[in-house]
Order: structure tokens, then sequence, then C-alpha cells
């Protein structure tokens, strides 16, 4: 799996959770939903995402995100 695919994946299932989170517990888990929002805004305007880095030290490589 390539590092595109898992920060998708990943920001994907936090917006899910979060926003599931928000409605049946407290929506306070709604600040988690705008962080991976704002952090998805930030990477795309500078080209900075911590999780990459982590990736990468981790040893997955960098693909094709979309075919």
């Amino acid at each position: 799996m390539t590092i595109e695919k898992i920060v998708m994946l990943v920001a994907g299932f936090m917006v899910l959770l979060s926003t599931l989170l928000s409605v049946y517990h407290t929506p306070e888990w709604l600040y988690l939903t705008g962080f991976v929002g704002a952090n998805l805004m930030f990477s795309g305007i500078t080209g900075f995402c911590p999780m990459v880095i982590i990736l990468r030290k981790l040893g997955f490589k960098h693909g094709i995100a979309f075919r």
C-alpha cells in the first residue's frame, strides 16, 4: 500500500469516526473532524504532512494515488 492511499484512508476514517462519536457520544468530537479537515487543507497548500514523514520512516513508498 502506498503513502498516498494510507493518508486518504486514515483521514477518511478519522472524519467518519469523529462524526459518529459526536452524534452518539458528545459534540466535542467535532473538533477532531475540524482538525483533520484543517490539516488536509494545510497539506494541500504547503505540501507538508506529518503523517507522510512518519510513514516514510516506517518504510512505506510513494505511489500513484489515483489511476
